[in-house]
């Protein structure tokens, strides 16, 4: 498995290509603004899916972009289905000077918690961890969980946003994320990859009230 990351857009958005390099197939999780270093990388391989841990602007602005070039089919969880082709959902239309409204085409799948997909020689658990947003998803593929804005190096997601929910993003947290292996390599949203035992002695919003 080789993991490439780009930070994209305004906000610095992690989205990560996720190759194969014996089948010479890769994964994408999220699609960020302005993705044209990901979509160069990208051209090298046969892209089987784009992976959405959720349907933010930041997350998905460049996402028909990203789809036309590599044509390959989106994954989603359904209750954010609808916001990829709404700009109020999504949030772009909160922030126009971001970039404006923000439209993609919905997404060819929808994700269930606890689907196993078996993607570009890839099995990936799909682990539904809403709160951020009502849909979000992690996606652990061997000791490698990507997050999504859920959990982040010494922080976590926020939940001021419309259709964030502080109580549920600590369920996910406690009861998703915090029972895989201390040695899963968290691969967040935004910020620096970190491990599931870092954030459990150093995180300010977990340590100390591990359940």
């Amino acid at each position: 498995m080789q993991i490439y990351t780009y930070s994209l857009g305004p906000l610095q958005t992690n989205c990560y290509i996720i190759a194969n390099e014996e089948s010479k197939e890769a994964l994408i999780v999220d699609a960020g603004m302005n993705p044209d270093e990901l979509i160069y990388q990208a051209e090298e391989y046969t892209v089987a899916a784009i992976l959405m841990t959720h349907a933010h602007f930041d997350h998905m602005g460049g996402l028909d972009k990203i789809r036309k070039k590599v044509k390959a089919p989106v994954y989603i969880h359904k209750s954010e289905q609808e916001w990829l082709s709404n700009a109020d959902l999504n949030g772009s239309s909160r922030w126009p000077m971001v970039g404006g409204a923000m439209l993609a085409d919905p997404a060819e799948h929808e994700v269930a918690d606890g689907e196993i997909l078996e993607l570009a020689g890839f099995c990936i658990r799909a682990l539904e961890t809403p709160g951020h947003t009502p849909g979000g998803l992690s996606f652990l593929i061997d000791n490698h969980l990507f997050s999504g804005d859920t959990l982040f190096a010494r922080s976590i997601g926020r939940t001021d946003l419309p259709g964030g929910n502080y109580d549920q993003l600590m369920d996910s947290i406690h009861d998703k994320l915090m029972e895989l292996p201390d040695e899963t390599v968290v691969h967040p949203g935004h910020g620096p990859a970190t491990t599931i035992g870092d954030e459990k002695t150093s995180n300010p919003f977990i340590s100390g009230i591990m359940r």
